[in-house]
């Protein structure tokens, strides 16, 4: 879908350089997908996933290094244009 938007130019060409997208319109596409991405995790944290606050501490291996896990992830820098949108 075509529109016409007002947007920061220098935040955008960040935007672009830092997540390697290859235009601009990937670079909105992926930025409003991460701000969906969030509300829909936030939404299944409040739900709890359905266990109880223990089972969920339960659920993590204690010796899960979350820090060591996001420097080996990589951006997802490939663009989906099979989307149909």
């Amino acid at each position: 879908m075509k529109m016409t938007m007002h947007i920061d130019e220098e935040l955008l060409d960040r935007v672009v350089e830092n997540f390697g997208c290859t235009s601009k319109t990937e670079a909105v596409e992926m930025a409003l997908r991460e701000m969906d991405r969030k509300a829909r995790f936030k939404e299944v944290v409040k739900a709890g996933m359905g266990c109880t606050p223990e089972e969920l501490k339960n659920a993590v291996d204690p010796d899960y290094d979350v820090m060591s896990m996001r420097v080996a992830e990589s951006p997802n820098r490939s663009s989906n244009k099979s989307h149909g949108r």
